[in-house]
């Protein structure tokens, strides 16, 4: 009796913990969204929870759209991403083939340097990164974002150094013998099979790029200059808020990251998981 009275206890716990963690992630959205088809007076009146009295108004949407600028703040958006990506990627493969097909003095200290770096404050560097943006001229412009964003971290190395490590060495020597050079090996051999590991690394750098609000915010102040991530701060002043703005522009703004995600997150997961078991 007693253990049947445990047990039952045990799974009304789970389930309760289940629950909260469940309602924990979608009351947040929730809120935008009824919030979001609410006029000023409604917001003021009403509870945040409650649902709006007219669920196809649309207004707030349209003002945030010519107020917030949202489309030029999509097309800075995606210039950042794209340029950043593309320099992402080519750095990230090229020193992925090198630290994973070559041995040399100092590899294991490069592999040590990515490793360390994860563990360092992104806070504790600004002024130095600030520093060295101001030196090359490159504040309040869309370059000190896609210089920043351009570097490659830990995670993406040892992501193309697992697929690597799959591709076999015989395909390089192939190459070599029929006088294939370095670059080209690494062009025609090594980049395309790195395909899986590059989808994976540019959905991963996206989100991350298209949800950071710090670097925009610090490195590019102009409003000419906005991103997806700062276009919010529009409607908010040092007193007040126009809340039912911020959920109809917050709207806006994650739905692209939300569909992109939906789409392709088997190549997300996919790109991990291969990339994680060693054959």
């Amino acid at each position: 009796m007693d253990n049947k009275l445990s047990a039952v206890s045990l799974s009304f716990l789970k389930y309760l913990s289940l629950l909260l963690a469940v309602l924990t992630v979608l009351i947040p959205p929730y809120v935008v969204v009824v919030n979001a088809f609410k006029s000023a007076a409604e917001y003021v009146a009403s509870s945040p929870f409650s649902l709006p009295e007219n669920i196809f108004n649309f207004a707030n949407f349209a003002k945030v759209l010519e107020v917030g600028k949202l489309g030029q703040a999509f097309t800075n958006t995606g210039v950042i991403i794209v340029s950043s990506l593309v320099i992402n990627i080519v750095l990230g493969t090229m020193v992925a083939y090198a630290l994973g097909r070559f041995s040399f003095k100092g590899k294991g200290l490069i592999l040590a340097a990515y490793l360390i770096a994860t563990f360092i404050p992104l806070i504790t560097t600004q002024v130095a990164t600030f520093s060295i943006i101001q030196g090359l001229h490159l504040f309040n412009s869309k370059g000190a974002a896609i210089l920043l964003y351009a570097s490659t971290d830990a995670v993406q190395i040892y992501l193309y150094l697992q697929f690597i490590s799959k591709i076999p060495y015989s395909l390089d020597e192939s190459a070599m013998m029929e006088g294939a050079s370095l670059f080209r090996i690494y062009r025609t051999i090594i980049f395309p099979l790195l395909g899986p590991a590059t989808a994976t690394a540019v959905i991963l750098k996206t989100i991350n790029i298209y949800n950071d609000m710090y670097i925009p915010y610090l490195y590019m102040p102009s409003q000419k200059l906005g991103v997806v991530s700062t276009s919010l701060m529009r409607f908010a002043g040092p007193n007040s808020a126009h809340w039912e703005l911020i959920c109809a522009a917050i709207l806006i703004v994650m739905l692209p990251t939300m569909i992109i995600y939906l789409i392709l997150q088997r190549f997300i997961f996919s790109g991990i998981v291969s990339g994680s078991v060693k054959e």
